[in-house]
């Protein structure tokens, strides 16, 4: 991030774009053609022009309103897929907790988190046509002035909309899933439901399929197979649309170029948006898919070629226009970058296990070893202390009566004073994660700042 924006100060010095303010920018054709009859008129004090303009309480901020509530609007539709996701992967795995081919239930959790993340990936690429095509009606009535404007605001609500859309039911495995869900005689329960709970070996597997699944659906199905078909068939309709009247004209230079699909004033925008959903993937989750920038590698080596061949055999050569930088990009950029180091040392820390066995190694075990951690991290409930209704249907399909099982946590046995309380090393361990999370910070920000 530092050396390109050393790179972009270097290439705004040479063309002269260090004193580039908007107000030199020239409005947009759409802007002057919908105020042309407007009497509301402001002298702009660079090229001293008398401009149509909207009212800021009268006319911008009803725009504004209604754009942020339509925005909260989809971001709620995001986070419904997600639920709708929760809900079948609970059904699924109860239809299998039932099923008799004991293959199929010890399977059950694997083919549960594939078709789970694989109908997430669906409900993904439907969301973002509705997103793409609704966030630019919003951007055209707000009626912004200059096409930095525009583009700035249409990148804001597709970046926020696209990263709850493809982030939410990661951020879910990864924080949210199983944290709150109680013991086994009191299960924490929302409208009348037991919470989803992780796997006794934690989310992380869980959360590395739906990593996997998202990411690679995303860059090689979604994107790659896109920019080939679509181009191609956009071209074709645009050939079909504008015929010559001889063979002779069809063949001039000129006329082939005109066939081509227009550029238009946002056709980078979706390769902006690739890179910065590309770059969430590799920076905030790294730690629980460490294979992604592998991945990424792959992908940007066809990337490039399949761009190429876009840019050069499909699309008209692009319009210049000036621009003192990359614009909101870069500030987003920044901030998943810092986003990045927070979620690592949350996944790291209270994700996957790495804590709770360094802490048991340095003070539970004589010869700093991990031997006999899977014993001392499971608690016992007594099957007498189950609630009316809660208990297994079948107590006996061991062959024998259950008094004590065990599960993962640390809590008080049934015979303590207090039973089922979290016991000390509980709260060493959360102190523990807690700890790592602030030096992991510190560190990260502090070796950032150096460079």
């Amino acid at each position: 991030m530092e050396l390109w924006k050393r790179y972009m100060a270097k290439i705004a010095y040479q063309w002269d774009l260090i004193d580039y303010e908007i107000l030199e920018e020239h409005p947009r054709p759409q802007f002057v053609a919908r105020l042309a009859s407007s009497r509301r008129k402001k002298l702009n004090v660079v090229n001293q022009m008398l401009e149509p303009y909207i009212p800021f309480w009268s006319g911008k901020v009803p725009r504004y309103l209604f754009s942020l509530t339509m925005v909260f609007f989809l971001i709620s539709l995001a986070l419904a897929a997600v639920i709708g996701v929760i809900v079948y992967r609970i059904s699924v795995l109860a239809a299998f907790a039932f099923n008799e081919n004991i293959m199929l239930r010890k399977s059950a959790t694997l083919i549960t988190s594939i078709s789970a993340a694989t109908l997430n990936l669906l409900c993904i690429m439907l969301l973002n046509l509705v997103y793409a095509k609704v966030a630019n009606w919003l951007t055209k009535m707000e009626m912004l002035r200059t096409q930095s404007e525009f583009d700035d605001s249409l990148s804001l609500k597709l970046i926020l909309l696209q990263f709850v859309n493809y982030f939410s039911s990661i951020f879910y495995i990864a924080f949210i899933k199983g944290r709150l869900a109680g013991y086994p005689g009191d299960h924490a329960k929302i409208l009348g439901f037991r919470q989803e709970e992780c796997e006794p070996g934690g989310c992380l597997v869980e959360l590395c399929i739906q990593l996997v699944v998202i990411m690679l659906g995303k860059q090689f199905i979604m994107n790659n197979i896109l920019e080939i078909i679509l181009p191609r068939a956009m071209r074709y309709m645009q050939r079909l649309t504008m015929r010559t009247a001889d063979d002779e004209a069809r063949q001039k230079q000129w006329v082939k170029d005109y066939k081509l699909i227009p550029m238009g004033p946002n056709g980078l925008f979706c390769e902006y948006l690739e890179l910065l959903l590309q770059f969430g993937f590799l920076t905030i989750f790294v730690a629980a898919f460490p294979l992604a920038p592998f991945f990424a590698l792959i992908n940007n080596i066809l990337e490039v070629r399949l761009d190429a061949d876009k840019m050069i055999t499909q699309y008209r050569r692009p319009v210049a226009v000036r621009a003192k930088d990359i614009g909101v990009w870069f500030s987003v950029l920044d901030a998943v970058a810092k986003i990045a180091i927070l979620t690592n040392a949350f996944v790291i820390a209270f994700t996957s296990d790495f804590i709770p066995r360094l802490v048991y190694a340095l003070t539970q075990s004589a010869d700093r070893t991990l031997a006999g951690y899977i014993d001392y991290s499971l608690s016992e409930f007594n099957t007498a202390d189950f609630a009316n209704g809660t208990e297994p249907d079948n107590p006996l399909e061991l062959g024998y009566p259950v008094d004590v099982c065990r599960y993962k946590d640390y809590r008080e046995p049934a015979t303590a004073a207090h039973p089922y309380r979290h016991t000390q090393h509980h709260w060493h361990v959360f102190a523990a994660r807690l700890a790592f999370v602030v030096v992991f910070e510190v560190s990260m920000l502090t070796a950032v700042c150096r460079n």
